[in-house]
């Protein structure tokens, strides 16, 4: 049982920082900041959970049904994620590549403390065993103080795979496409360092100052470190509606007014971002309908331009009503992993994606969420975002592009280091 509490906030944007730097000295922390982005699916303006009552974590062998149990037998608010590398556990799939960062493949926990911010409100949700330490943690985040400060990091920045390989591996990628083997797949490729020492927040607070994205995370469990300034939402069930918010298409932001709106209006009318977008549109509404009643598959949106601060990105939203036979894991488990991050057909594409990158992809294009007591959840998807194995000293972060048949090699490679910027900048 929990016992709730609300509190009126004056200054929001600094009471979020402080209830971050408040939240290090816990084992388990999840810290999901929209940066006051909303939209009509917005809920909370920020959310803190921390302190594991309970807590699961597995590899990805019947992953989903062990979810399934835990969400089912707590009945109660539950943080974590979810891994690329589940595909394994919801098709004949395997994971073979080399794994840095050695994160589980699925970590979710119940938080005693709770925090859920809208505009000046604040809503507190204790777990009764510790609701009398409410107004002394309440006292201690109002005087909890952080100062930015610039370190300097002894951090070699390597890549995975270099210019000429990637190009090598994408004319590979377009054979398959052109003998009709898939119509489009995402590419990734890692940039890492071994032996690195950072500081999680500091890296986090400026990753997220440079890029101010609506599904920014910063997770902590013990030694794994997950710093996150994500543009995109893989999906919220409110009640029965299901929403799933895919991102395809990607480019630059300028500094000049005209040719900002160049770049967005060139985005806007790209035929082959369109392409990739509605390939991946398409994809969704396949996964959705699965689980949906009939006939109410929806695209809402197709090919929305979105700006944020380091990119233009096109997106597209696609709703659907669950069908009553349907748990939340159920939804997730026919629709993960999110097609903007696999391709078009998802099992092929998922194939050929093992074979031709060099990095298990781990909790990179995974998801981060939580689940509700009323069996409700929301997760983003893992771009855009810093890895860091404390213990290991291991930092990584990846980056990719959609590859269809009308790919050029070096324009898709210049679109992974655009995605690169801010990660690089934060720690360079």
């Amino acid at each position: 049982m929990r016992t709730n509490f609300h509190k009126q906030i004056a200054n929001p944007q600094a009471f979020k920082q402080q209830l971050l730097t408040w939240s290090q000295d816990f084992r388990e922390v999840v810290f999901l900041e929209s940066n006051q982005h909303q939209d009509a699916y917005s809920q909370y303006d920020c959310v803190l959970a921390v302190d594991a009552f309970t807590s699961m974590k597995t590899d990805y062998f019947n992953a989903f049904e062990d979810l399934k149990q835990y969400q089912q037998t707590t009945n109660d608010w539950l943080f974590g994620y979810l891994s690329y590398d589940l595909k394994n556990d919801v098709e004949m799939l395997y994971s073979a590549n080399h794994d840095g960062l050695q994160f589980p493949d699925l970590f979710f926990f119940q938080p005693k403390k709770l925090f859920l911010l809208k505009g000046n409100d604040l809503e507190i949700h204790y777990l009764t065993m510790c609701d009398d330490e409410v107004e002394s943690d309440f006292s201690d985040i109002q005087l909890t103080t952080y100062n930015l400060q610039t370190t300097t990091d002894n951090i070699n920045i390597q890549q995975r795979i270099s210019k000429e390989a990637y190009v090598q591996k994408v004319k590979k990628m377009l054979e398959h496409i052109h003998h009709g083997d898939i119509y489009e797949a995402n590419f990734c490729m890692e940039f890492y360092a071994e032996n690195a020492t950072i500081n999680p927040l500091e890296k986090f607070l400026k990753l997220n100052e440079i890029s101010q994205a609506p599904f920014s995370v910063f997770l902590k469990n013990h030694q794994h470190y997950l710093l996150s300034a994500s543009p995109e939402r893989y999906i919220k069930k409110d009640g029965e509606r299901i929403i799933s918010q895919p991102i395809k298409g990607t480019s630059k932001r300028f500094a000049n007014v005209d040719e900002d709106e160049t770049s967005k209006n060139n985005l806007a009318n790209d035929p082959k971002e369109r392409a990739e977008n509605i390939m991946i549109t398409d994809l969704v509404r396949n996964d959705l309908s699965r689980t949906a009643q009939k006939g109410s598959v929806q695209v809402e949106e197709l090919c929305g331009i979105y700006s944020f601060l380091q990119v233009h990105q096109m997106i597209s939203t696609i709703t659907s009503k669950l069908k009553d036979e349907y748990s939340a894991i159920d939804v997730l488990k026919t629709t993960f992993p999110m097609g903007s991050m696999t391709g078009a057909p998802k099992i092929s594409a998922m194939q050929i994606i093992e074979n031709l990158e060099e990095t298990k992809r781990g909790l990179y294009s995974g998801a981060v969420g939580y689940f509700t007591p009323d069996n409700d959840f929301d997760f983003n998807v893992v771009i855009r975002s810093i890895l860091y194995n404390q213990e290991e000293q291991y930092v990584s972060f990846s980056v990719g592009s959609a590859i269809t048949s009308q790919s050029i090699p070096e324009n898709e490679y210049e679109e992974c280091l655009l995605k690169a910027k801010a990660m690089l900048e934060v720690l360079r």
